[in-house]
């Protein structure tokens, strides 16, 4: 599960899984540790949690206090229960959105004065598929071909004093017509770019890094079908 907060990445992982080697500078073990901020420093992995340790994780990193944690890998005693805990703390926002390929070149919005992709709430009834197709058109004016799903990523914020978790399915889509694209206003978007690898690596030094995820995830699963 990758989970985003205030964000920091955490990916949420099961017992017998690993963070990838050489990521990792400090190692808890929840059933022996107390998990406090002064050890949450640069990239961590927490063993063993358990839904109470969760709720104090989540505490101690969901704070308007800055923090010197950069990225964060918990394996958790039991995956569905976990799972389960964050849906009820949480009210739950589906969504879905689009990396949108011409050519050699991607889609990106400016919104918020952050470069972002393109991306909505799922409506009542509609599939995460259908959403995403339709929040490109709506966002941006543009026809595109439906790909394959990249990935989903799960972060939280504040509306109306209410903390809500949005679960986001990205997928690939092909540039089908752009003749008529202009941003939507209505959502506070003020321009769309055609973006080189090179140019969306920079961009990215201004958005956030669940968008960083999003190209990664593509580049990865891309990289592992040509290999």
């Amino acid at each position: 599960m990758n989970l985003f907060i205030n964000d920091i990445p955490i990916q949420i992982m099961r017992l017998d899984e690993l963070p990838p080697a050489g990521h990792i500078n400090f190692e808890i073990d929840a059933s022996t540790e107390v998990i406090t901020k002064a050890k949450l420093i640069h990239h961590v992995w927490i063993r063993q949690v358990s839904v109470q340790d969760m709720d104090l994780i989540l505490d101690l990193i969901n704070t308007k206090v800055p923090s010197h944690l950069i990225s964060l890998y918990i394996s958790v005693l039991d995956y569905e229960a976990l799972k389960l805990f964050l849906t009820t703390r949480f009210k739950v926002v589906k969504a879905a959105g689009g990396l949108v390929r011409k050519k050699d070149k991607f889609l990106m919005i400016y919104r918020m004065k952050k470069w972002d992709l393109p991306k909505g709430k799922k409506e009542s009834g509609e599939t995460y598929k259908e959403a995403a197709v339709r929040e490109v058109a709506e966002e941006c004016n543009i026809e595109v071909k439906l790909g394959k799903k990249v990935c989903t990523t799960w972060h939280t914020y504040t509306m109306n004093k209410n903390s809500m978790l949005k679960k986001t399915r990205w997928y690939k889509m092909d540039l089908i017509d752009d003749s008529k694209s202009k941003p939507c206003m209505e959502e506070d978007i003020e321009e769309l770019r055609w973006m080189t690898q090179k140019e969306v690596y920079h961009a990215l030094e201004n958005s956030y890094k669940s968008i960083r995820f999003v190209f990664e995830e593509y580049y990865r699963k891309k990289n592992k079908i040509s290999d």
